[in-house]
């Protein structure tokens, strides 16, 4: 790790030599610095030639002691000062019961210098000012919450600790049906094709306007929150927050969408708001109304979110209205970046990120049932997602036939089971899906 210029890296001389000298001295030493430090924790360049000849000799099984690490130094003793550097670390007064302090040092040390590198980089980038702003804002809080996530590592847990929290966990899910390992969608016939909304995945909600794909994206986003705790950040790129949170009401009031809308509320109406609202007003709910928002923009809110108060599940209103923040040819190869983009963040904050997607004319003016290919600009959006639900009103097909108020929620592609159909009742005036499985 290169200090930039005028800048005097922090690190430890003595307490690197005391980590080594205890790693060749003492066999139960050697396997804690084996197990804690890697080789670029240590900052003086023989101390690094040092550490990897007492791995080589660690992981091949051999003996590691002055003169097994010699030979295997060989040419390179000399560049490490030689064989009098080595005892003049060997003769060092140092105790092994204090090796974990000194390893505390030079994981600080490592830190303070990885935090300097990033520091820099960061300034390069804003020199050169060959990005946008955001892309440069969420590169740079990349570069640093990965500092903090990469630091330390996961030793052993004691089987019964396990065993505790896996019976937590089947004690949950007997209570679900046994069914669901992901956020529970509130529909039991989707919670079949998908154990629940699951983490890292990317989720696609597709249908024409008008078929309620925000209503259902609000629907699953209410059923994280509110029924299961989750916390959920709603990007809401169409509507208005306060658009938004009387759909919210409507839905879990079962008030008309309509009356709320012009404060046309009788006091039975009251009475329902007020119950809704013990519920909505403690759901770990953020919503975020910012119009034309890109996935970087995204990106960074949701890593603030999860730092601060955590992040289960991301729920965007809807794709074809994101920008991308790059100049790209055409809008098919921008949606494109932006569904692998999102894919990438829902991998990155492991939770489920679950977006709108608009359909084209085809499957209206052919009388078919949507696919896949049907997704306006769909570019690599099938490729990227790993669970795609397409809303179909079948009645509008028939000859002369008006949309009836039963849907179907398509599961036409699902990358960890199979596909299928589920059906829905569509009760408009709340804006609310409501499931048809007689288990709910």
């Amino acid at each position: 790790m290169d200090a930039p210029i005028g800048v005097t890296m922090p690190y430890n001389l003595e307490a690197e030599q005391a980590i080594l000298a205890s790693a060749i001295m003492n066999e139960g030493a050697l396997s804690a610095v084996m197990e804690g430090l890697s080789e670029d924790d240590f900052y003086v360049t023989a101390h690094k030639t040092l550490f990897s000849a007492i791995n080589t000799l660690f992981t091949g099984g051999r003996p590691v002691d002055m003169v097994t690490v010699s030979g295997e130094l060989g040419e390179k003793l000399d560049s490490i000062g030689g064989i009098s550097y080595l005892t003049k670390i060997m003769q060092g007064v140092y105790t092994t019961e204090n090796l974990r302090h000194y390893m505390d040092i030079v994981r600080d040390k490592t830190t303070l210098r990885r935090l300097i590198e990033a520091g820099s980089g960061i300034v390069d980038m804003c020199v050169k000012d060959e990005e946008d702003a955001e892309h440069i804002l969420d590169r740079s809080e990349q570069l640093i919450f990965g500092i903090g996530d990469g630091r330390g590592s996961k030793g052993f847990t004691h089987i019964g600790e396990v065993v505790k929290t896996s019976m937590a966990l089947i004690e949950e899910l007997k209570k679900r049906g046994g069914n669901v390992t992901g956020i529970p969608t509130g529909f039991a016939g989707l919670d079949d094709y998908t154990a629940g909304l699951q983490k890292s995945d990317l989720i696609i909600v597709a249908g024409r306007p008008g078929t309620g794909k925000t209503s259902l994206s609000l629907n699953l986003a209410e059923a994280a929150a509110i029924r299961s705790k989750a916390v959920t950040a709603i990007f809401s790129l169409e509507m208005s927050k306060e658009q938004l949170v009387n759909r919210v009401l409507s839905s879990e009031a079962l008030v008309p969408l309509s009356k709320l809308r012009v404060g046309d509320v009788g006091p039975e109406e009251m009475t329902k708001l007020a119950h809704a609202l013990k519920d909505v007003v403690t759901a770990p709910i953020y919503i975020d109304d910012t119009p034309g928002i890109t996935v970087s923009e995204i990106s960074a809110k949701c890593r603030r979110l999860k730092m601060e108060r955590g992040l289960d599940l991301v729920v965007i209103d809807y794709l074809q209205l994101m920008e991308s923040g790059r100049r790209e040819s055409n809008r098919a190869t921008e949606i494109s970046a932006i569904s692998r983009a999102l894919k990438i963040m829902a991998k990155d904050l492991n939770v489920p990120v679950l977006a709108g997607s608009q359909l084209n004319r085809s499957s209206e003016s052919e009388k078919r049932r949507p696919r896949i290919s049907d997704m306006r600009e769909s570019g690599s959006i099938e490729q990227d997602a790993d669970l795609i639900l397409i809303l179909y009103n079948p009645s509008g097909d028939e000859e002369g036939g008006e949309p009836s108020n039963i849907l179907e929620c398509i599961v036409a592609k699902n990358r960890a089971g199979s596909t299928g159909t589920v059906k829905m009742a569509w009760r408009g005036e709340y804006t609310k899906f409501t499931d048809l499985d007689p288990r709910s």
